[in-house]
């Protein structure tokens, strides 16, 4: 599943870690979220959404 968090995170002004910590994960997560190599937990994916504040549906694209 592609996503647009890098993107948008970078566009808040965020960091890896910051979103990260904000999250409750570790910035490997983001990371790996990030490069495609890890699809977020459905409760993660809504924590990203809220924290980034957009639509889940704005953030991953289901290909």
């Amino acid at each position: 599943m592609k996503n647009k968090i890098k993107e948008i995170r970078r566009k808040k002004g965020l960091t890896q870690e910051q979103l990260a910590k904000v999250c409750g994960v570790a910035r490997q997560t983001i990371n790996a979220i990030e490069n495609d190599k890890y699809d977020p937990t459905l409760q993660l994916a809504f924590k990203l959404s809220k924290i980034l504040q957009v639509k889940v549906d704005e953030l991953f694209i289901y290909e």
